[in-house]
């Protein structure tokens, strides 16, 4: 066994291991970018954007969120947002349109989970009230249906994951559907609920009927009963 004289003052030491491979699993950590405020833009991002129509406004909302692609060609590969513009010809809303854009942006670029941001715009109540979209979705605000685009973007680049039913709750729900429809005497267009239908507050869809005595949502399976 070989020796190794010493002829400095020893100011630490650690104990390697035997067939030790820590140290390559943190160097390729290190080379993993992470989203965070110090990441510069690139020339170019990618992105996508949204209309929104309100009865509130004449002129509509267009909502532009751009991505940056993070460790591209890698197994890391990922979608991030980045930064959030909004456009419309009405300007009455201007003031705070830029300020919301700029405080997205910001968290946007902090990093993190940006995933909050969903569930705190769309927990915004217009004091004035709401408004029901086509389809029959509630929004209780302007802000909220810029929380709602927001879902919308991050589910398509996977940050979130949508709540689906499943095929037999799908099922199931079709035929209360078509059950009330019987009693009632009348129909509905796919993916169209009774006109009596009271709003759902979970889904924010006035798709709530009464059924075997109980408040059931037919477009998300919530239930008063449990």
């Amino acid at each position: 066994m070989s020796m190794t004289k010493i002829e400095k003052k020893i100011v630490g030491y650690s104990v390697k291991r035997e067939n030790e491979e820590a140290k390559p699993a943190v160097e390729e950590e290190l080379k993993i970018q992470h989203m965070h405020e110090d990441v510069n833009r690139p020339e170019m991002l990618v992105g996508a954007t949204y209309k929104i129509k309100t009865p509130l406004s004449d002129h509509a909302l267009y909502i532009t969120i751009n991505d940056i692609i993070l460790n591209p060609g890698t197994e890391y590969e990922q979608r991030r947002p980045f930064e959030i513009f909004i456009n419309s010809k009405n300007m009455d809303h201007f003031q705070w349109v830029v300020a919301l854009t700029r405080v997205i942006s910001a968290v946007f670029r902090k990093g993190g989970d940006v995933t909050f941001l969903v569930e705190e715009l769309k927990a915004v109540f217009d004091p004035k009230g709401g408004y029901f979209k086509s389809g029959g979705k509630f929004m209780p605000s302007l802000v909220a249906e810029i929380g709602d685009a927001i879902e919308t973007h991050l589910t398509t680049i996977g940050l979130l994951q949508p709540e689906e039913l499943s095929d037999i709750q799908k099922q199931i729900l079709q035929e209360k559907l078509d059950e009330y429809n019987q009693k009632k005497g009348k129909k509905t267009e796919a993916g169209e609920f009774p006109e009596s239908a009271q709003l759902c507050m979970k889904c924010y869809t006035k798709a709530m009927i009464l059924m075997d005595g109980c408040m059931t949502c037919l477009n998300c399976g919530n239930s008063k009963c449990g």
